[in-house]
């Protein structure tokens, strides 16, 4: 499983709304979720603004999904060659340091809405200008990595955005969990439907309706949410990366937990960018492969399912510290060189332990200050989808010299060990005793 930016998607091609309007420096919001919690996901589309934001994203997230296999397809038919083919895919993750760490203090200081529906429009743009005919290769790829630069800015803004249409508790992380799971389902579905149109359409055409998904997720955010100001006063805040990295990491707690969330990914990661040798070396079948891809996405679908649902916010925050300390847990099983429907049944497992980031969404939220919350979500997005990228190479490196079910049960006991002790430093940075005791009242 592909660790997800909440409400993003890991194909870093383009940017997928999650929040709409960026919120303004006054917490008092007239638009914030009544203090009631809300029963359920079905509650979360009661708030008016929330319903356009949703459809935004999720024709963003259709986008992205056709684009990644036909701009893939279109780089092969041009040069014939799998390296170029790949550098297209890999080209998705590449930039969103660069972007990340240059575009984080925007979030802050432009209206939340005007960045979103700005970002939508340059990658329409380049959505468009890829599908035109006679585009040269050079011109793609360099296409693809402007989508990919601005993508962690449009997340980091539509993340902090979101808890000024849904206010600051639980109605926010449903409504994260809620986009989140919009995207590991394209994980599922996405590329084999994303296949099956380009059956009946040429890749340049199939881009084409990935700027018309780009427009009209701009239409929507555009006319669907509220034009709030920006966060940060152009005098207000220091506006270089270095400064931006500053305010966010510089805080003991907030720094905790901007590791709780860019860490554990990096492990889960490694059975997945695994997963095809392994299969191979066990003599699966390609139908087990595809099951084996599944697994994970599908056991994290699940598990925010049922945390959102069925548990209450107590309960939620109360279980995010067990949870994430024994997600990797299942992974071990790898010792054994298990068969297809053991790790079929591990790998579910593992992915149901997602259910913690509903908690760690909100332990997040209270913990940053609101005027720092564009750049903190940007800079979030930013080491998340970097660190996914650096644990499939570090993989990819290690299997080169190791079998690679000993990576994949090194990888599990190297990140217990890491994500027990993020939790400790959770507790002593001023985490209350609910947040990591499971044993709390």
């Amino acid at each position: 499983m592909t660790t997800i930016d909440p409400g993003g998607t890991a194909a870093a091609i383009g940017t997928t709304p999650e929040g709409a309007a960026g919120g303004g420096a006054h917490p008092a919001d007239p638009v914030r979720a009544p203090a009631q919690e809300p029963a359920g996901y079905r509650s979360v589309f009661r708030v008016r603004e929330f319903r356009p934001v949703f459809a935004a994203h999720l024709l963003s997230v259709l986008g992205v999904v056709v684009a990644e296999i036909s701009l893939t397809v279109l780089v092969f038919r041009a040069t014939g060659s799998p390296l170029m083919s790949a550098l297209t895919f890999a080209l998705g993750f590449l930039p969103y340091a660069l972007g990340g760490t240059l575009l984080a203090p925007v979030a802050d200081r432009l209206p939340a809405r005007r960045v979103l529906v700005g970002c939508d429009l340059l990658c329409a743009a380049c959505a468009a200008a890829m599908a035109a005919p006679g585009t040269p290769v050079g011109l793609l790829l360099v296409l693809r990595c402007a989508m990919a630069f601005v993508a962690p800015l449009f997340q980091g803004t539509r993340s902090a955005s979101l808890a000024d249409i849904l206010g600051e508790g639980e109605a926010y992380v449903l409504g994260r969990s809620l986009l989140r799971m919009v995207a590991q389902s394209a994980q599922l579905i996405g590329f084999g439907l994303g296949g099956l149109l380009l059956t009946v359409l040429a890749p340049r055409g199939a881009i084409v309706l990935t700027a018309a998904g780009f427009l009209g997720s701009a239409l929507l955010l555009r006319l669907g949410t509220r034009d709030r100001p920006a966060r940060a006063a152009a005098a207000g805040r220091a506006a270089s990366p270095l400064a931006g990295l500053r305010s966010v990491l510089g805080g003991r707690r907030l720094r905790a937990l901007t590791l709780l969330c860019w860490l554990p990914p990096l492990f889960f990661v490694v059975p997945e960018a695994l997963l095809t040798p392994y299969a191979a070396g066990a003599g699966a079948s390609t139908a087990e492969l595809g099951l084996l891809m599944c697994a994970m996405p599908a056991g994290a679908i699940a598990g925010e399912l049922w945390a959102g649902s069925a548990l209450t916010a107590r309960t939620r925050s109360r279980i995010t510290a067990p949870l994430a300390a024994a997600g990797l847990l299942p992974l071990l099983v790898y010792a054994v060189r298990p068969g297809t429907v053991l790790l079929l049944a591990a790998l579910a497992l593992a992915g149901l332990s997602h259910a913690y980031t509903l908690g760690l969404d909100q332990w997040y939220l209270d913990a940053v200050p609101a005027e720092l919350r564009g750049r903190a979500m940007t800079l979030l997005s930013t080491g998340l989808m970097t660190l996914q990228g650096v644990g499939m190479a570090l993989a990819g490196l290690a299997a080169e010299f190791l079998p690679v079910h000993t990576v994949v049960t090194g990888s599990a006991v190297l990140g217990t060990g890491v994500v027990l002790l993020l939790l400790v430093e959770v507790r002593r940075s001023g985490g209350s005793r609910s947040e990591t005791d499971p044993a709390a009242k």
